[in-house]
């Protein structure tokens, strides 16, 4: 899960100014955590106390404003009646990790990040996107190959993985749906060797960087196991004390890894 909210940091600063570099800072002065991030955490919550998700997003998403929601789900967050809105956004995908790291079959995985995701974006596309996320992650962090990984996520979801990040990169542009992140992201995470290579290939795709670097991110941390130390440094002394204390909390609960 830190993975992913390092990833969203990461990109930050790359989703509208655009890089086709993956030779690029890490960290700089307005680097800092997005909606991608306060949702993550959100989704971390409800699951962590057992909370409905669509009140503990429009908690944490109130609390947190200002941190580049988009119009329709802002709308939903004022909006203390609203139901889903057949979103197929790449929103879904990108709160989606916690799932693929608390749960522990594929249809657990699956039914969670089904439930994490229609509160909002009840689109076949949108809960598509949430499940392959979550389940990349499940399979990364259980041992299976990437090879296997590229075969059952590409077969279950109809996703082209055969493609490689050169073949994409010069003609891909910005993209905010799941069925034109989600495959992206996970590819970036295939052809990565570690997680800094993971997010630095992901955001080097000139796309939605902080979101496309939030699900690689989640993937790798599950793959790799490890994420750099100094990563974790520059991310942390970003994020607020209560983000802090849930993720320590999440990884604890759920034995999730961080470093090797």
């Amino acid at each position: 899960m830190f993975g992913a909210i390092a990833g969203d940091v990461i990109g930050s600063r790359y989703e509208w100014n655009r890089t086709k570099s993956p030779d690029f800072a890490l960290f700089l002065e307005e680097t800092t955590y997005t909606d991608d991030t306060v949702l993550t955490v959100a989704v971390a919550k409800a699951l962590l106390d057992d909370l409905d998700y669509a009140d503990t997003l429009r908690h944490f998403g109130r609390r947190y404003r200002g941190r580049g929601y988009g119009a329709m789900f802002a709308a939903w967050l004022a909006s203390p009646e609203a139901g889903p809105y057949n979103s197929w956004g790449n929103g879904s995908a990108m709160r989606a990790s916690p799932a693929g790291f608390a749960r522990n079959s594929v249809e657990d995985v699956l039914d969670e990040a089904r439930r994490t995701a229609e509160v909002t974006h009840d689109h076949p596309e949108g809960i598509k996107g949430a499940q392959a996320t979550a389940l990349a992650i499940y399979l990364a962090r259980t041992g299976v190959s990437k090879d296997d990984i590229r075969r059952v996520i590409g077969r279950r979801f109809e996703y082209d993985l055969g493609r490689t990040v050169d073949e994409m990169r010069p003609t891909y542009d910005f993209n905010e749906s799941c069925q034109g992140t989600v495959p992206e992201s996970i590819i970036c995470f295939l052809e990565s060797t570690d997680y800094e290579s993971a997010i630095r290939l992901a955001v080097s795709m000139g796309g939605d960087a902080d979101t496309m670097a939030c699900i690689t991110g989640g993937v790798a941390q599950a793959f790799y196991g490890e994420i750099p130390d100094g990563i974790t440094r520059e991310v942390e002394r970003r994020l607020p004390d209560e983000f802090l204390e849930i993720v320590g909390r999440f990884e604890s609960s759920f034995g999730v890894v961080r470093s090797a």
